[in-house]
């Protein structure tokens, strides 16, 4: 059984947030267009499909990671903050993003809440191996045909 650690991260990502556009529990917010994802940054971001993607990388990771809650997603997508001529710092991200897609991705059941944070459901963990064996079939697909000799 294929299962998230088996495919490169990227492409299930990409792949997982272009199923999510599909569910109506998961939309992008309407104060999400003038948000930052977090203080080290100066512009919202560009991609018109952000929420998905990171709403797909927030599952990934709690599939991965859990249980988690939105303090420590907020270092894992930190990064570092520009202070001119004085030393770099790292900044947390952004912890109403991160709330609001806890919120959207339980209300779909791909998460659930415990005790220690947010567990990955059964249907969520059933969701993502079944888009897992959906990549790593595309990625047999676009090997090159081993010639015999």
């Amino acid at each position: 059984m294929t299962t998230v650690y088996d495919v490169p991260a990227e492409k299930l990502i990409t792949k997982v947030s272009q199923k999510l556009k599909e569910i109506d529990e998961i939309g992008l917010p309407a104060w999400a267009a003038f948000v930052k994802t977090g203080v080290n940054r100066g512009l919202p971001p560009d991609n018109p499909l952000w929420w998905h993607t990171r709403c797909a990388s927030i599952l990934r990771r709690i599939y991965l990671k859990g249980p988690v809650g939105s303090s420590r997603l907020r270092t894992a997508y930190a990064g570092k903050k520009n202070n001119g001529s004085k030393p770099h710092h790292s900044e947390k991200g952004s912890g109403s993003v991160l709330r609001e897609a806890l919120k959207q991705l339980e209300k779909a059941g791909f998460i659930k809440s415990s005790k220690d944070g947010r567990l990955i459901s059964p249907k969520g963990q059933s969701f993502l191996d079944n888009t897992s064996f959906e990549v790593k079939t595309e990625l047999v697909k676009e090997l090159p045909a081993i010639e015999k000799y």
